[in-house]
């Protein structure tokens, strides 16, 4: 019988190999230190080529690392991208991310009053949903995530519909149901919000696809924060878009932070956001986020290339986020204070203002006049919605409504659950009770 040959070992000598390890991302400054971005890399205005809207993806990789830019630090609009505003486009997208900085600052207070119970605001951020919403047709669909109420005030939905919900009061038309600032408006182009994280990408896909799939002519965008894109549906989602050549640009907000962890929990320390579309291969742009002209270029070029069957486009908005993650967070206790401050990029709406300045379309005194009048209408408007209830002011939806609208018929023990609650309530405080 034939001798068995000794097995091979099946791992390699370790030799003087280091033990294997772990990164663990860190942010490089925390409270206490000097922020000190001077390794941003900031290319020149007109460094940025602009690619026709049909070009391969391959063919433009390098805008995946680069940074679209229209304003220059002085104000002044120049380059491949400058999308040519009229002055009168300009003062709205001006007064539009104004109104929304005046309703965050009123909601915010409102919270912190105690007359609902969250809030989250978008100081910084106003152009990445103000710019990129008018720079698509009305009758496209935004897929929100928590942070676009900008969508909803450039489409003109009713200041005091969005109160109602954030109160949840009488005049709620969620009745009640979705946490505050989780708007639902598919009237204006606007999908309801969800607070998990991702979820509208591969939605954003699916009416994309069943769109074309009709034969239609708009087209869908969304949004989400550079965190959500290490979820799993982002990814499903962007798959199904280069499979089918879906008409969607995927936003990525990119304001380094989540609640109390950085962007590089979501890989930043490796490559940028927007080169993920090259492992997709799909279109991607990486724009400066705090430049609403920028913003709105990058947006009509992909919403362009969308509506001519050239695919989809994934936009990476690099911004900061100026204030907390929501009224729940405390942004002192992970970052340094003076952090916004030192972002190098500055305020959108103090570059729009300054270069409108420029073009002699506006100054102080009407910019300060613009101001207080957008607060008057987002504080009278406050009241209104007031009126119909806060907080801690009672029932403002019957009890019943949290069965309804849910099956298009109520199954048999919901019905049961529904009655046996009213009972109980009837028993406690009388067949006469209603909520206030």
């Amino acid at each position: 019988m034939p001798e068995t040959p000794p097995k091979a070992s099946l791992r390699r000598p370790a030799g003087n190999l280091p033990p294997l390890s772990l990164h663990i991302p860190e942010p490089r400054y925390r409270p206490g230190d000097t922020p000190d971005f001077g390794d941003i890399e900031v290319p020149a205005v007109d460094a940025t080529p602009r690619p026709g809207e049909a070009t391969k993806p391959d063919a433009m990789r390098e805008l995946c690392y680069g940074l679209v830019r229209v304003l220059d630090f002085d104000g002044v609009a120049k380059g491949p991208w400058n999308p040519k505003l009229s002055p009168e486009r300009l003062r709205m997208m001006l007064r539009t991310m104004m109104l929304v900085r005046a309703f965050d600052d009123r909601m915010f207070r409102a919270q912190r009053q105690g007359k609902t119970s969250f809030y989250m605001k978008c100081t910084g951020e106003e152009a990445t949903s103000v710019a990129s919403t008018m720079a698509i047709d009305r009758s496209d669909m935004c897929f929100p995530s928590y942070r676009q109420q900008g969508i909803l005030i450039t489409r003109d939905y009713p200041l005091i519909q969005m109160m109602n919900q954030i109160y949840s009061n009488r005049g709620d038309h969620l009745m009640g149901r979705q946490l505050p600032i989780m708007y639902s408006a598919p009237e204006y182009g606007f999908f309801s919000v969800s607070g998990n994280l991702a979820t509208q990408y591969p939605q954003a896909v699916g009416w994309a696809m069943a769109s074309a799939s009709k034969g239609d002519s708009r087209i869908a965008t969304v949004w989400c924060g550079e965190g959500s894109s290490a979820e799993g549906d982002f990814h499903s989602a962007l798959t199904f878009a280069t499979v089918y050549n879906a008409p969607v640009i995927f936003n990525v907000v990119n304001n380094q932070w989540a609640i109390s962890s950085f962007s590089g929990f979501a890989g930043s320390e490796r490559t940028t956001f927007a080169a993920r579309a090259v492992g997709y291969g799909i279109a991607g742009l990486r724009v400066d986020g705090n430049d609403p002209l920028a913003v709105y270029a990058a947006t009509q070029w992909a919403a362009d290339r969308a509506r001519t069957n050239n695919g989809p486009t994934l936009i990476e908005h690099f911004t900061y986020r100026s204030e907390g993650h929501s009224t729940s967070d405390d942004p002192n206790a992970y970052r340094p204070a003076d952090e916004a401050t030192a972002w190098p990029f500055g305020d959108p709406i103090a570059r729009l203002a300054q270069h409108l300045e420029l073009l002699g379309e506006w100054d102080a005194d009407r910019h300060q006049a613009q101001a207080k009048d957008l607060e008057g209408i987002v504080k009278t408007t406050q009241k209104q919605s007031e009126k119909l209830g806060i907080l801690g002011h009672g029932m403002h939806q019957p009890f019943e409504t949290m069965f309804q609208d849910v099956f298009e018929e109520m199954p048999w023990h919901l019905k049961e659950q529904c009655d046996q609650m009213l009972a109980e309530r009837e028993a406690k405080f009388g067949p006469d009770w209603k909520p206030e």
